[in-house]
């Protein structure tokens, strides 16, 4: 009697480790998102490792807010379109394929150019033009199409440091945040009831985006929180996104690794100066169906390890929008620093990753495509200019006429099932359970020899 219960535990045990183990997906594809026979059979031995790993905390149950009217967007560069004609017809093209938010840019030094209080542009005309005008009419023609701004401020001039640019870098921080808070009050001003999202920097985290200088979360936060308030007093309805953090896993004098900066982050007192956080969502070289999720690992879900960040930060509440995700068509002569796909795998992987965000990930908002066009073709031989999804004079990629038939029918899918974030949090313990039950069983069975049989 008794060795039929030792059987019958072993047995449990047997079970309890497949069902572990067993990947929530019904394809090979679905939990490694990757499509070659290598790339698989490497992925699932990956997501093995991932399954047994303490998952993070998601609390996928919180009440999130702000909330977006859709999970499409895409990022422009209207600010160097010069025709108005052609920033017209990106954003009604934008509407017709039903994305509803674009990230663009509104860079420092491209309006307050001259010096302080200077918003009149003598770059090319010594009379000068009103360095508003052009972002007036991106802001008129995105009403017109109804598309939502998310406004990017940063890229400071250099008349806001004291060292030249050769020296501290042209994306680096003023030198006094002030300069920065008084700028983005009156963008916000001047937009006040038009613009309703604001975006306080880029990839604060990463070179050269703070310029000749290490990282500094403390110091990003400052700026932030100096921004935050800025923008509040003038327009207490504006909604403030952090800027976004790149998803690099290196700890170096140029880069500093997203999970950690985010924590300094926390720790330095941001909570009190977003609304919501920004994240990039690039899939590099897996699909957006990848399911491993490793710390030393960039994939589609890297996110999902800042949002345990937030949770255990208490921000559970605030959402997270991804400010740039794609993957890039780079051809066989140039490098693959961002991976390489097809331009089929293009489109259909940008559609996969809008389901994913609606089905599994309630705490994401908008996910801003990278990117819409270029004005010109003079960066084809940078790896980078192929995540662009029409070429400058508007002809569609294959990629952009898949995701712009699924934007105009709208996002219809199926939410995951709540009791699946329980499973993937359970999944781990049920493993150690039944590892140790069945390595206990096998040395008693060493232990006894025939007996056990």
């Amino acid at each position: 009697m008794k060795n039929n219960w030792q059987r019958i535990v072993m047995i449990i045990a047997g079970v309890g480790l497949l069902v572990a183990l067993w990947p929530p997906a019904w394809s090979v594809y679905g939990v490694t998102g990757e499509e070659a026979l290598a790339g698989q059979v490497r992925g699932l031995w990956h997501w093995g490792q991932t399954a047994v790993r303490p998952q993070p905390q998601l609390a996928p149950q919180a009440t999130i807010t702000p909330t977006a009217e859709t999970v499409l967007g895409m990022n422009t560069f209207l600010q160097i379109e010069v025709l108005p004609e052609v920033r017209e017809e990106t954003l009604k093209m934008l509407n017709e394929a039903g994305f509803g938010y674009i990230r663009q840019h509104f860079p420092w030094e491209d309006i307050e150019i001259h010096g302080k209080g200077d918003f009149i542009d003598r770059r090319n005309d010594p009379e000068g033009v009103d360095a508003w005008a052009k972002y007036d009419n991106i802001v008129t023609l995105a009403e017109q199409y109804e598309i939502e701004i998310i406004a990017r401020l940063d890229n400071p001039p250099s008349w806001t440091r004291a060292e030249p640019d050769e020296v501290i870098g042209s994306h680096g921080p003023p030198d006094d945040y002030n300069d920065y808070g008084d700028f983005v009050a009156a963008v916000a001003e001047r937009y006040r009831g038009r613009v309703h999202y604001y975006q306080l920097w880029n990839e604060p985290n990463i070179y050269p985006e703070w310029g000749e200088r290490a990282p500094d979360p403390e110091g990003y936060t400052a700026l932030l929180c100096e921004g935050y308030r800025r923008i509040k007093e003038v327009d207490p309805e504006a909604i403030i996104l952090a800027g976004a953090l790149s998803p690099t896993l290196a700890m170096t004098d140029r880069h500093m690794n997203n999970v950690v900066y985010l924590q300094r982050m926390y720790q330095a007192g941001a909570s009190d100066c977003f609304d919501v956080f920004s994240a990039q969502g690039y899939g590099l070289w897996s699909g957006p169906t990848d399911r491993r999720l490793r710390p030393t690992v960039i994939n589609y879900p890297h996110h999902l390890l800042l949002r345990d960040v937030m949770v255990v930060n208490g921000d559970e509440s605030k959402p997270m929008w991804i400010s740039e995700m794609g993957w890039n068509t780079v051809p066989e002569d140039l490098p693959a620093q961002y991976g390489r796909v097809t331009a089929e795998q293009q489109g259909r992987y940008g559609v996969e990753a809008y389901e994913r965000v609606v089905r599994e990930w309630p705490w994401v908002g908008v996910a801003n495509y990278w990117f819409f066009k270029r004005p010109g073709d003079w960066e084809k031989g940078e790896s980078w200019y192929y995540f662009r999804l029409l070429e400058p004079d508007f002809t569609p990629t294959e990629g952009y006429g898949v995701l712009a038939e699924f934007g105009a029918g709208g996002v219809d899918v199926a939410v995951r099932p709540s009791w699946l974030y329980g499973w993937d949090r359970l999944r781990p313990w049920l493993f150690r359970v039944s590892a140790a039950v069945l390595m206990f069983g096998l040395l008693g069975w060493l232990g006894k020899g025939e007996e056990m049989i």
